[in-house]
């Protein structure tokens, strides 16, 4: 009778030790799921160069956060797509990361023409998300649980001009006329829109405004268009592929107005710098980052290091100065909003990124009501004094003098624009 009953005691100790065990292992399993981070990157067509650079940003952020213990302690897993640079087919990759592969978060996409067809999804699903290098993307859904990482400030759409106009007026008893130029595509409209806005307020009369359709080659007909109305400013808001185009008409048609530049996307790439070299000498062009000491920001130089060892592998821009900081930056902003919220839940996360300064390697950011940046940081540069065509000249600022905002000038403007050439 004893025995039955110590055998029987010690059954009930064993299978609670079991279920002990098992309890343990389910909340062990259960913190060890990974965090799913989702989105839609262009890997293959017009901006796939750029988009490439993106995802290594973020790969590194990804292995960078797992090897601190991730978020809320559970690794960080990322899901992503490619969305072949077309805007149409991002409101259905979303819609897949959300509802299909349940993702915990999102992020992106990257480019402004990207991000504005993936917003309305978001709103849909109470997603919140961090616009990658998005021109203005938000101003008219002003969603609450959007952010923007481009340091372009609380006028996204005037900041792309602002400086270009401000050295502009440096020269206004020379300059009289202006000619804007475009491509019928969400960031360079937004870009147009802004330099209108900036131009009522300016003693300049805009003697040419027209729009190219974004699969345009041949610029030289456009061009010279622009050359007979003989503008003493010529402003451009131009993509990768017709940033080169312009840039190799306008020296071919010997076009030399006082001030050429603008927004023109292209020439902050590694790669097309080099291809265009000489040819780029004179032009002024908004940028938001380039590696000057006030741009020097904690952990920075580290992410470029690791960006420098892997891009040359997959062909791309070996330098990284003018994207993966920011694709980087952008997982730091929701990261800061997880961490800070000690939370997946999509309110307190945008909440928090709302109402506090978030540190990032493109600095600290304060996001105001439409997500973007209160203050702006964008530079303009002009390219000078290049006579080849050769990367080491665009390693630092040798070339790419900034001339605007005056506190982290590094040169002076050669005016007018033939003068550079």
């Amino acid at each position: 009778m004893r025995s039955s009953v110590t055998i029987r005691a010690a059954t009930r100790v064993i299978v609670a030790a079991i279920i002990l065990v098992a309890l343990c292992w389910s909340s062990r399993a259960l913190a060890a799921e990974p965090i799913r981070l989702g989105f839609s990157v262009a890997l293959t067509g017009g901006v796939a160069a750029i988009g490439k650079q993106v995802l290594i940003a973020l790969q590194i952020w990804k292995d960078d956060v797992n090897a601190k213990g991730g978020l809320l302690g559970r690794p960080v897993e990322l899901v992503y797509y490619d969305d072949q640079s077309n805007p149409s087919n991002v409101p259905p990759l979303y819609t897949k990361l959300i509802e299909v592969d349940k993702v915990d978060l999102v992020i992106g996409p990257y480019a402004t023409n990207l991000v504005v067809p993936a917003i309305p999804v978001l709103m849909a699903n109470g997603k919140a998300t961090v616009g990658i290098l998005a021109n203005a993307a938000n101003h008219s859904f002003h969603y609450k649980r959007y952010f923007s990482i481009l340091n372009s400030g609380p006028d996204p759409e005037g900041a792309f001009s602002d400086g270009f106009f401000q050295l502009a007026l440096a020269h206004k008893a020379d300059l009289k006329t202006i000619a804007l130029l475009g491509a019928d595509a969400e960031f360079s409209q937004n870009a147009l829109a802004g330099a209108r806005a900036n131009l009522k307020k300016l003693p300049f009369k805009t003697v040419y405004d027209r729009n190219y359709p974004p699969q345009t080659t041949d610029f030289t007909p456009i061009l010279r268009a622009v050359q007979a109305e003989n503008p003493d400013i010529v402003y451009v808001a131009a993509y990768p592929p017709d940033s080169v185009g312009i840039v190799r008409a306008a020296n071919e048609v010997g076009f030399r107005p006082k001030m050429l530049g603008g927004s023109l996307i292209g020439l902050i790439i590694a790669s097309v710098e080099v291809q265009l070299g000489p040819l780029m000498n004179g032009i002024l062009n908004t940028e938001a980052f380039l590696p000057i000491p006030a741009y020097n920001f904690p952990g920075l130089k580290q992410l470029i290091a690791k960006y420098a060892a892997i891009a040359p592998q997959q062909g791309l821009d070996p330098l990284g100065y003018a994207f993966p900081p920011f694709g980087y930056a952008a997982a730091q902003v929701l990261a800061a909003g997880v961490e800070g919220s000690h939370s997946l839940d999509q309110d307190k996360i945008a909440d928090y990124i709302h109402t506090h300064t978030v540190p990032t390697v493109v600095g600290n950011i304060d996001f105001g009501p439409d997500g973007e940046w209160t203050k702006s940081r964008f530079l303009v540069i002009q390219f000078q004094h290049l006579v080849r065509n050769n990367l080491d000249d665009f390693r630092d600022v040798s070339h790419t003098a900034v001339l605007w905002p005056g506190a982290v000038k590094t040169g002076q403007m050669i005016y007018p624009y033939g003068a550079a050439k």
